[in-house]
């Protein structure tokens, strides 16, 4: 199946409250997708995008608490904290148990720690994939499905575009973790979310490759990733990103060549 728009929305932590950002601008534009890839902070956003969410809706959902209010402490076997209050709050704003049921496509991106492997899942219980897909590793337990240990999407692919290549005829990826440099590291905390970033910043050139609309908004760099108290700047950095694009830009993108901002 050949479809439309194909929106990759990348890994980022509290940053993601810039996705919704630029799919509330995109949107009025009249760009809105008709299939989600995403990891992470990207997986969170897409799946309440997927489920008939507005971004505004999902905004004042996620933005509620700090991310931390969803965790639970546990003793440091395979991680410090768990996402278990984030499984809850999925379970009841979305009324879709698995990922093939959402009304728009929803790929999501894990890291399978136990074989070592990338998988992009299309189906599958859902909070239990997006919950996978937002562990990142140390910081959070990993998620056990089927005998398997699953952690973030992001650890080996930030931007996960491979799934829709080829099968979408636009791509436009958000990826709203612009490396910041210099940064200094204050706590454990960041030196593990720092050092994660790092990781995952090594293959942007080929993302940006078969993006025909690459948004990646450079004023997120200094915001922390595990921090919702600026998801309001976060939003509408996001929404500035695009929504001050000139209109010809689009015009071009709705027919042909690249676009990155």
């Amino acid at each position: 199946m050949q479809y439309n728009y194909g929106f990759v929305l990348s890994g980022g932590g509290a940053r993601g409250f810039a996705h919704l950002g630029i799919l509330d601008a995109l949107s009025e534009k009249g760009i809105t997708p008709d299939i989600i890839s995403g990891v992470s902070a990207g997986a969170i956003v897409g799946v309440f995008i997927s489920s008939g969410k507005t971004p505004h809706e999902t905004h004042q959902i996620l933005k509620k608490g700090n991310l931390f209010r969803y965790t639970a402490i546990t003793l440091p076997v395979n991680g410090l904290l768990k996402l278990d209050g984030l499984q809850k709050l999925i379970e009841k704003e979305i009324p879709y148990e698995n990922l093939e049921d959402l009304p728009v496509p929803m790929i999501v991106g894990v890291s399978n720690i136990t074989d070592g492997m990338v998988e992009y899942l299309n189906k599958g219980p859902l909070s239990r994939l997006v919950l996978a897909s937002a562990s990142i590793p140390v910081l959070f337990s990993p998620v056990e499905i089927n005998g398997k240990y699953y952690s973030d999407g992001g650890l080996l692919e930030n931007i996960p575009v491979e799934p829709l290549v080829g099968k979408c005829r636009k791509i436009v990826v958000s990826n709203i973790s612009p490396l910041q440099k210099p940064f200094e590291v204050k706590n454990l905390v960041q030196m593990v979310t720092r050092t994660f970033h790092l990781s995952i910043h090594s293959r942007i050139k080929e993302a940006k490759n078969h993006a025909d609309l690459y948004i990646e908004p450079e004023k997120l760099t200094h915001f922390d990733l595990l921090s919702v108290s600026q998801s309001d700047e976060a939003y509408e950095i996001g929404y500035k990103a695009v929504a001050d694009m000139d209109g010809r830009l689009f015009e071009s993108l709705v027919k042909e060549g690249k676009i990155a901002i």
